[in-house]
């Protein structure tokens, strides 16, 4: 059978406000999530017996076998499939390379067998944010990634993507969170007239995760010092529970050249210039 091509976008916390935590453990958030144009790319196809073969320039340490996201996603939906992952994405990055590619694992399975997707339930059981990759444009994302609202007619962003070369474990940045209970973003998102407009509303937004990670992994604040002091940087912030960083910037050239400037000054660090919500 003639394997299914499929794109999995990395997919960026513009705001992660930690907003409680459930007697169970899981910690509540109000996120929007909006998605990058660079990502992973897979190829898949219905095989008799399961295969996984993972390629590409960030392949190191990403899991071959059962334990990747890619099979269990296939698991979940019943089939046995043979993928091919071609990583470009850096793992364990804040990111959600992992869910991005289970994501478009069950959406590259639903095209070639029409098999039902699983439930929410279900897929939050795969991955946190796997719930918010399954339709990958701008989201507000709640609960505990369950609760999923798409947020439409936000402006594209220009931005620049950092990692260090550190994988972050989520559960230890959870872990190191001092207040549990913080503010939620406004009930109602206000319209934005300009993606100017809407960098500076996120400003007065936060990513509570970005102490305890920087406690935790000093590297992540000397990438994000070094980003928010690029020329025309309008904001810069951690993604996820980190290690990568964003910086913000008002045109394509201005991005251009700050991604320029960081890599010269810190040759082995991932640096990468990419629209965001380009696609909504």
């Amino acid at each position: 059978m003639t394997p299914v091509k499929a794109f999995a976008p990395a997919k960026i916390n513009l705001a992660l406000h930690v907003t409680g935590q459930r007697p169970d453990g899981y910690h509540l958030l109000d996120s929007l999530v909006v998605f990058a144009d660079i990502g992973d790319r897979l190829r898949v196809r219905v095989a008799d017996e399961p295969a996984l073969k993972v390629d590409g320039p960030m392949a190191a340490g990403v899991p071959v076998d059962g334990q990747n996201l890619v099979m269990k996603a296939a698991d979940l939906m019943g089939v046995s499939a043979a993928i091919h992952l071609e990583k470009r994405l850096p793992n364990a990055a804040g990111l959600g390379g992992g869910s991005s590619d289970a994501a478009a694992v069950l959406r590259g399975l639903h095209d070639i067998t029409g098999q039902p997707f699983p439930n929410t339930t279900a897929l939050s059981r795969l991955g946190a944010d796997v719930p918010a990759c399954m339709q990958p444009h701008a989201a507000r994302m709640r609960g505990v990634g369950e609760d999923i609202s798409p947020v439409p007619g936000l402006p594209a962003l220009h931005a620049v993507l950092v990692n260090p070369g550190l994988p972050v474990m989520t559960q230890e940045v959870f872990a190191n969170l001092t207040k549990r209970d913080n503010p939620p973003m406004p009930d109602v998102l206000p319209d934005f007239a300009s993606d100017t407009q809407f960098i500076e509303w996120l400003a007065g937004m936060r990513n509570d995760l970005e102490a305890p990670a920087m406690a935790a992994h000093p590297l992540i604040a000397q990438v994000f010092d070094k980003l928010k002091v690029t020329p025309g940087c309008l904001l810069a912030r951690m993604s996820g529970s980190g290690g990568t960083c964003f910086g913000l910037y008002g045109d394509a050239e201005t991005a251009a050249s700050a991604a320029g400037r960081l890599k010269q000054a810190n040759s082995g660090w991932w640096v990468v210039v990419t629209r965001l919500n380009a696609a909504n």
